[in-house]
Formats: structure tokens, sequence, C-alpha cells
């Protein structure tokens, strides 16, 4: 009987994987996903990669928090990957520190990420890894967790978000910089960028934003062309 399992086993262990599928990647393809998460079972095995999985720890890749791999059949699995929540970065010491929604810094790397932005302008003490940024003014970084937020809801990229010492903040998109003013109204300022953008995509300038006034109803903008 115990013959007859092993002999199984040994069977099930040389079975190697054909087709891996990976969903919930954007920043990396799903060919390096497969390399990082499975590039070191030996021929791939289905046994092997199934016990890796149950018995080892994850393996710590950059930029994701988790991930699980789930057998569809014997020889068909798919790496179901959890990324972190970026919302910005500053740079500190020749790095990069992107920090999530929350404030938390969960990643450093000199690595630029698309569609993340840099954020500028603030006062930060010595900052650790999986812990909240250390700003020296907690208003200031209040004001931008709250508008990479709705910058991320209203699906507007950004290169880089600047506040000055009045806690104004200028975005800069491409070509084109908005002036977004203070903190007021932030909702209905992105909203009517977000508007603006869709008709004249490529825009490049200076856009004044924070004239915005909700209860206009015909709003003009100073805008200063480059």
């Amino acid at each position: 009987m115990a013959a007859g399992i092993l002999l199984f086993l040994l069977l099930i262990a040389a079975v190697p994987i054909h087709e891996v599928t990976v969903s919930g990647n954007r920043h990396y393809q799903p060919e390096e996903l497969e390399e990082r998460i499975l590039g070191d079972v030996p021929g791939k095995s289905a046994l092997l990669t199934w016990l890796q999985f149950r018995l080892r720890p994850h393996k710590v890749i950059p930029f994701v928090e988790d991930y699980r791999i789930a057998f569809r059949d014997p020889v068909r699995v798919e790496l179901i990957v959890y990324e972190k929540s970026l919302v910005g970065y500053v740079s500190y010491m020749g790095s990069n520190m992107y920090f999530d929604k929350d404030g938390m810094v969960v990643e450093s790397t000199q690595e630029v990420i698309e569609d993340v932005p840099l954020v500028t302008g603030m006062s930060f003490g010595h900052i650790v890894l999986n812990q909240a940024l250390p700003v020296d003014d907690p208003e200031v970084f209040g004001e931008i967790l709250t508008l990479t937020q709705v910058l991320e809801t209203s699906n507007i990229k950004t290169d880089r978000i600047s506040f000055n010492e009045s806690k104004e903040a200028t975005l800069y998109i491409g070509s084109l910089i908005v002036r977004l003013g203070s903190s007021d109204n932030m909702s209905g300022k992105l909203m009517e960028l977000k508007d603006i953008l869709a008709d004249y995509p490529d825009l490049a300038g200076t856009l004044y934003l924070d004239s915005y006034d909700g209860s206009n109803n015909n709003p003009m903008y100073r805008f200063e062309q480059n």
C-alpha cells in the first residue's frame, strides 16, 4: 500500500505544469511573475509547486503584497497577484519612497513607476520602510493623501504634485501645469479638470483652477499657453 502511494506521488511529481495564467498584475509582465514565483521549481512539477505554495514562505516581490497559486486542473495554474496600492512617492537619499493611501511607506526603489506621482514641497524626517511617512506638517500630508485618492478615483494621471508654503497644490501633467490652490472644493476642481482634459487632451500651458466656484454654472478659467 505504502509503495503504491509512493509510486503515485512520484508520478504526480513528474507531471509538469503546462499552462500558467496571471491575473491582478499591473507592474509586472506575466512572464516575469511566472519566473519569479515558479522559476525555482524543478521541472515546473505540479506537485512541487503545490507543496512550495503550501509549506514555504511566499517569495518577496517588490510592489507585490501577496499572491496565490490556484490549480485549475493538474497541469494548469493561475497566479493571482495582489499588488501594493501606491498613491505617490517622495525622493529620499537617492531612493524613491512609495507610500499608500494611508501614508505608509511600502516600497523603496530607484525605479520610477508609471502613473504614480512624485510629491514635492513637504518636509519630513527619517523615513523607515513599512512605517508612516514622518512629515513635519500632518495637515499638509492629510491634504496630499486626500488629493492623491481623489486623483485616483477620478482617473487623472499626473507626473508630479507640488505644494508651496501656503499649502497650495499644483499638478504637473505632461506639458500642462494646473494651479489648484487651497484644498477647498478639491473634488469639484478635479472633476472640472477631468472634463477639460477630456475635451483638450493635448493642452499645454498653465491652467488656473484656484478660482473654481461650485455655484458657477458657466465658469471661465485663466489659461496661459506655452
